[in-house]
């Protein structure tokens, strides 16, 4: 957990070092000291992962499908934080992602925003699975991982970068990467990394481009009118093929 996106860092720098007194120059409220919110995620993840390895069934109770997720539709968030326990590799190269750009999104957005687009961007990867599953007849398939999250922070980090300034190419390598392992390789949801991706692009602009008098009231809306699109799209996919 020692490797940042270099460009992620020294903009962390410039930003924590202007804005008004107490902000950043994106409206979030400066703290001091580690990470917590992207520290604590990480943590979440690693305790569920060891608790995939040695409580049968934990897994099967978290995971996400989108034939199962009218039933029991905390599954659309939970699955985030579970990984494929048949190898680690999984939930390494996701944990080192989201230590890659978590701690510059913390520290520019503040905590409370920053965690409301992880979940956010968490529950659309989930969405994303559903909405495709028509088409793709993957009702029946498992999801599991924090892709559709860290994609999120990917996906808000390069409006963050553009709106500050910073040089995005670093991150954009790693997210072009992302995409084409993302089709490659058997077994990855791009779905989960699509919606995920997409929702982190909008709550970050909305974010970093709002007014500095509208931010309060952006930090609130803005979450909850994507979470009623969400909801309303997993509703609509739902309702049409006999689920609801």
């Amino acid at each position: 957990m020692g490797v940042q996106c270099v460009d992620c860092v020294n903009q962390a720098a410039r930003t924590t070092a202007a804005g008004p007194a107490g902000r950043t120059p994106l409206g979030g409220r400066r703290q001091s000291g580690p990470p917590v919110v992207t520290i604590g995620i990480i943590a979440v993840c690693v305790v569920s992962y060891v608790l995939q390895l040695t409580t049968p069934g934990w897994t099967r109770q978290w995971l996400f499908a989108p034939v199962i997720g009218a039933d029991e539709p905390w599954r659309f968030l939970t699955a985030a934080f579970l990984h494929s326990p048949g190898g680690y590799l999984h939930i390494i190269a996701n944990m080192i992602a989201l230590w890659m750009v978590g701690p510059f999104l913390e520290t520019a957005l503040g905590r409370a925003r920053y965690l409301t687009l992880y979940l956010l961007s968490a529950v659309a990867g989930s969405v994303a699975c559903l909405l495709l599953a028509p088409a793709l007849g993957t009702w029946g398939v498992a999801v599991v991982g924090a892709s559709g999250a860290v994609f999120g922070l990917f996906g808000a980090v390069l409006v963050v970068l553009r709106r500050l300034q910073g040089n995005a190419a670093g991150i954009l390598g790693v997210i072009v990467l992302n995409v084409v392992i993302g089709f490659v390789v058997p077994g990855i949801a791009w779905q989960a990394h699509l919606g995920g991706l997409v929702v982190g692009a909008v709550l970050g602009a909305a974010y970093a481009y709002a007014p500095p008098a509208r931010r309060a009231v952006t930090a609130w809306l803005a979450p909850v009118l994507v979470g009623a699109a969400l909801l309303v799209a997993t509703v609509a996919v739902y309702s049409s093929y006999g689920f609801l």
